[in-house]
């Protein structure tokens, strides 16, 4: 049922599965984890496991119930992201929703040639500043993989740009445990410390679990290093049903979750309380079809979102994405589905806003449309205010059947409320041909410009872009070391 009651931002709420649903998902996730169990390739993790009352065979590991339950009950149900300036910016909880970027895209939609070409770290820079400036969109990620730097930390590089050009909070991602622990020592730089960092994290890891059923060692080692620290992680293992787990939705997010449940029972057993989010995106039939891994697929929408609500756990989901290649009506139609069934099915923390092709593309432009929708969405989704002023009887006993509202004081104190796009053409055929006769993909790119040309964001101190930069020269040499 969807209710439209309160004026939060996300009082429209829409649940994939019941009560019953969730719990026989949860039984037979428990059933996975006590019988099939779950391979663990790292030998700290499964000790870890071991000694909080698992049983450990090799590398399998099984879990009992009575450990997942605990995890749940010590597991925090909220996580705050702050920004660069200490300030509380994403609060992850409930059906409170705040959308970003992705990471690492292996090919850029060039705004302004229209050609698909390989990225560098100057579009990394490009999108961080465009991402930081774009009203909508609440938190930062890198977009691309840069070419243009060492492939074996380019995401060094890309820690660094963020932090240089945006304030917002960033989703960093690591392809190895060394990556993990450099991006989180150029955030303590930043924040002023360790504890500084602890107390106020403006960035979080998003973890990369090979499957629900496989944990791979770098995804075991962040997990537990990010929980000695208290600081909150990003567990996201994920499958594709029919490939590596049952191809029914049922039986994919069961399979799923039991990896998810293992991220959070380690978590706890390292540090009680250590922040940690769920999945909210696969968990459902793979495209068979084609054997692509798509982002925008029907049948999965909401169900591992609704597994995270079933726990009140934060979600980290998807939206803003898109399976094709180009700018044209397919994308329109799946970034907006895809923000849509995240924010009604309450997902916390979005990521993927502006990636296409089955995330080997993003566009700058994509990211502009996107923003635009997200406000038109929050404006249509959440709750009306109904009281004295608003419901104005008295505008209308005052005015009646043919009075003139337009200029009356009531009219002038709210008009500018509601929401007007700044993209979105909504004037007549004449006023958009004076305006060039643009498409919404011409008027994007124009967006774009705009942004790059005029915006600058709010710098580091130098001595800190010093420290940060000295990391990642630092992470240069050790790396030339092992070549």
């Amino acid at each position: 049922m969807i209710s439209t009651q309160g004026q939060s931002m996300t009082t429209a709420h829409y649940a994939r599965m019941g009560q019953k649903e969730c719990e026989q998902i949860h039984v037979g996730t428990l059933e996975i984890l006590e019988r099939t169990g779950v391979d663990v390739h790292h030998e700290e993790a499964r000790q870890i496991l071991k000694k909080g009352g698992a049983n450990v065979d090799g590398i399998r590991v099984r879990i009992p119930e009575y450990m997942v339950s605990r995890a749940l009950m010590q597991a925090p149900k909220r996580m705050t992201l702050y920004d660069r300036d200490k300030k509380p910016a994403i609060r992850a909880w409930g059906y409170n929703t705040y959308y970003g970027g992705g990471s690492d895209c292996l090919n850029i939609l060039d705004h302004r040639t229209g050609e698909r070409r390989l990225p560098v770290l100057t579009d990394v820079i490009e999108a961080a500043k465009v991402m930081d400036w774009l009203p909508e969109i609440d938190f930062v990620m890198s977009l691309f993989l840069p070419k243009d730097v060492d492939q074996s930390i380019y995401d060094r590089y890309q820690m660094e740009v963020m932090l240089n050009y945006t304030t917002k909070p960033i989703v960093f991602v690591s392809p190895d445990f060394e990556g993990c622990k450099a991006a989180v020592e150029m955030c303590e730089a930043v924040a002023g410390g360790e504890e500084e960092f602890r107390r106020y994290p403006f960035a979080t890891c998003y973890i990369n679990v090979t499957s629900g059923l496989i944990a791979n060692e770098e995804a075991l080692q962040k997990c537990i290093y990010l929980a000695k620290k208290g600081l909150p992680q990003l567990w996201i293992p994920l499958n594709a049903g029919g490939v590596n787990s049952p191809a029914t939705a049922a039986g994919c997010m069961a399979n799923m979750n039991a990896g998810i449940m293992l991220g959070v029972v380690l978590s706890q057993l390292v540090k009680e309380g250590s922040p940690i989010a769920v999945p909210g995106w696969n968990g459902g039939p793979y495209n068979l079809q084609t054997m692509v891994g798509n982002y925008v697929l029907a049948d999965e929408q909401g169900i591992p979102t609704t597994m995270g609500k079933y726990y009140d756990l934060p979600v980290f989901g998807l939206g803003g994405s898109t399976d094709s290649k180009v700018l044209d009506n397919q994308s329109g139609i799946e970034m907006t589905i895809s923000l849509m069934t995240a924010l009604l099915h309450g997902a916390n923390i979005v990521h993927d806003v502006g990636f296409m092709e089955s995330g080997l593309q993003g566009s700058l432009q994509l990211q502009v449309m996107a923003n635009e929708t997200i406000g038109f969405l929050r404006a249509a989704t959440k709750g009306v205010a109904v009281d004295d002023e608003t419901l104005a009887l008295d505008v209308t006993e005052e005015l009646g059947p043919t009075g003139s509202y337009l200029q009356h004081p009531h009219t002038i104190r709210h008009y500018k409320e509601p929401f007007y796009s700044k993209l979105f053409d909504k004037g007549g055929y004449a006023q958009w041909q004076k305006k060039g006769s643009l498409t919404m993909e011409a008027r994007a790119a124009k967006v774009v410009d705009e942004i790059l040309a005029k915006y600058t964001p709010k710098a580091l101190p130098e001595d800190v872009q010093k420290k940060i930069k000295a990391i990642v020269e630092r992470e240069q040499a050790w790396i030339n070391t092992k070549k």
